[in-house]
């Protein structure tokens, strides 16, 4: 059964302000012995020694942090760990007061430490980032010594020259400067090897970056995934072009190699799916990679064999595993999860004969960013700022919950009640809105109960409305007719999305069966579909309320950019919060949606 994917995607919400890893996970199937005559690290520098032939690179990694500075609630905020007894246990993680911890205790003693990271940086942040145009996050990350990261789908929610301005710095053109201090901008290059620039057909950032320390040369070469206009909004990536992932490595690596660079890292913002959600799952069990599937196996086994490690992302998923290369032999491909819960320590055999690494030593395991390690004070100090300034905003009452509304699973209760407010909202528009249809991916987490701060149990704060639906996209009506409504839930299935189905979320009266024993369009039981009980007239009009990323036929959905007479409202978080306000109070609190719309047969 094909995995029901979380798609990530959209343009960030812009608020302008209105007052001035104590767990080991798999071990790579790559790690070997080094030869027994060769020791690993430098040797005898006081009696003027040359350093010895192979030498140690650590390479600490992560992905997908979204901006979460503090630390994720809820399951966005825990990892699953795999016990020896085969039970499986959750643990609290994440943060990056507690990365920053994290990472320095890892860097101890190892002289030769290199940070990348692997995209999606920010985008999709919560409110103490997301208010502030990311300022904030890339802050952090100068803080925390990342050396170099990918640029990923969400570096480019609001197009490149806001990216361009992220990585040199300045005020933000129309919200300005938030402190007395201008933004400094990153001080750690995005690597953007398949983006081009549609006019002059250059990479809009750098392509490649090496690393470089007594001799050892380390090269990195950064991309997104292909697809990134598919999951981006059409004005944040208007003028670029998105090239092929393996195309672009095999170029860039054949250029580090003229230039005397044999060490190779590509940096992938594109991933696979394990076969267990547990971070230290063996995906090499029985063989390499057999526990892994998705679209970085295909890259992977056709990525040069010149590259010697991938570091990957996008798909927030958590493996250490290998994944043979076109010769035939084992290469390291690792995913940190995301939201800053893990983080993934390779160690890197340099062999300083041929200035290449020693494959067969080359190790793996993702750690867990846990939260009973001491806070790092700077990244304290840095949040409790950005806070102080959001705290006007973000603290204000927007709804009442009974219970968790999670964002999980093929339905999940949070996406319902978006798209019921998106559909009571389409009804003040226009009392003939019939349904509305929410995108997964935007969906970028659930409401908890228990107060996260001062606002008490049950309370929803603009800060937390804002971590749900972090883009400022339109709620948008269209008229569709009963054949292309059918049409729109076989394309969640099929085509693009038949590897990985993107399930739209329903709201209230709109019900159907998804059978996921079939293959393609087949998955959607056609006599099962019910708009209140009646099954849908393929000659009747339809009324549709979406947002404005799928009303532009996002996430391979085609047809729902076919619709007709349309109208353009409000802003969809605006939506959630007025839905919230008219339905809860502390007296009577809004309970989660049963998530029962969809009947789902595996």
């Amino acid at each position: 059964m094909p995995a029901i994917s979380q798609p990530h995607h959209r343009r960030r919400r812009t608020v302008r302000l209105l007052a001035a890893a104590a767990g080991l996970a798999t071990v790579g199937a790559l790690a070997a012995a080094l030869p027994s005559t060769a020791a690993a690290g430098e040797s005898g520098k006081s009696g003027g020694k040359a350093p010895s032939r192979y030498q140690d690179v650590q390479l600490l990694s992560f992905n997908d942090l979204h901006g979460n500075l503090e630390p994720p609630s809820g399951s966005s905020g825990r990892v699953t760990e795999l016990q020896a007894d085969g039970t499986t246990k959750t643990i609290d993680a994440g943060g990056v007061e507690y990365l920053a911890t994290h990472l320095r205790e890892a860097r101890a003693g190892n002289k030769y430490s290199i940070t990348a990271a692997g995209g999606d940086m920010v985008g999709a942040s919560p409110l103490i980032s997301g208010l502030f145009h990311d300022e904030p996050t890339i802050e952090a990350l100068n803080g925390l010594d990342l050396d170099v990261t990918s640029v990923g789908n969400h570096e480019f929610d609001e197009g490149a020259k806001e990216l361009a301005r992220l990585q040199k710095g300045g005020c933000h053109p129309t919200a300005g400067c938030y402190t007395d201090e201008e933004f400094e901008g990153a001080n750690f290059p995005y690597l953007a090897a398949n983006v081009l620039n549609e006019k002059t057909g250059k990479p809009i950032l750098k392509p490649y970056w090496v690393w470089k320390k007594n001799g050892v040369k380390v090269g990195f070469i950064g991309v997104t995934l292909e697809d990134t206009p598919g999951v981006v909004s059409a004005e944040g990536v208007k003028g670029l072009k998105f090239k092929d992932e393996v195309q672009t490595i095999n170029k860039y690596a054949k250029e580090l190699q003229r230039q005397g660079v044999k060490s190779i890292v590509a940096l992938i913002h594109e991933g696979g799916a394990p076969a267990s959600a547990s971070y230290n799952y063996d995906c090499d069990a029985p063989g390499a990679g057999d526990g892994i599937s998705g679209p970085i196996v295909d890259i992977a086994k056709n990525i040069t064999p010149q590259v010697d490690a991938l570091v990957t992302g996008h798909t927030h998923a958590a493996y250490a595993c290998t994944i043979d290369d076109p010769a035939g032999n084992p290469r390291t491909v690792t995913s940190a999860a995301s939201f800053g819960r893990l983080y993934t320590d390779t160690t890197l055999t340099y062999d300083r004969w041929t200035g290449d690494i020693a494959r067969t030593a080359v190790k793996s395991a993702n750690h867990v960013v846990t939260r009973t390690v001491a806070k790092a004070t700077d990244m304290t100090e840095l949040i409790s700022r950005w806070n102080t300034l959001a705290a006007p905003i973000g603290n204000r009452a927007i709804g009442y919950i009974s219970a968790d509304i999670p964002s999980t699973g093929t339905e999940s209760p949070m996406g319902d009640l978006i798209a019921d407010a998106q559909l009571a909202y389409g009804k003040q528009l226009d009392p003939e809105t019939d349904l509305a249809l929410m995108n997964p991916g935007g969906v970028r987490a659930g409401l908890t109960y228990a107060a996260k701060g001062t606002e008490g149990d049950g309370v929803v704060t603009y800060a937390e409305g804002f971590t749900v639906q972090p883009f400022s996209n339109t709620v948008n009506l269209q008229d569709f007719t009963g054949a292309q409504l059918i049409k729109v839930l076989q394309e969640q299935v099929s085509g693009s999305n038949a590897a990985s189905p993107k399930i739209l979320q329903p709201s209230s009266g709109l019900t159907y069966t998804l059978d996921l024993t079939k293959t393609g369009a087949d998955r959607i039981v056609v006599d099962s579909v019910r708009l209140n009980g009646t099954a849908i007239d393929p000659a009747a009009t339809y009324r549709v309320a979406t947002n404005s990323f799928l009303a532009g036929g996002g996430d391979g959905i085609t047809t729902l950019g076919l619709g007709t007479n349309d109208l353009v409202g409000t802003d969809d978080l605006a939506a959630l919060e007025q839905y919230l306000l008219a339905n809860s109070s502390a007296t009577s609190p809004i309970a989660p949606p049963a998530a029962n719309r969809i009947t789902i047969l595996k």
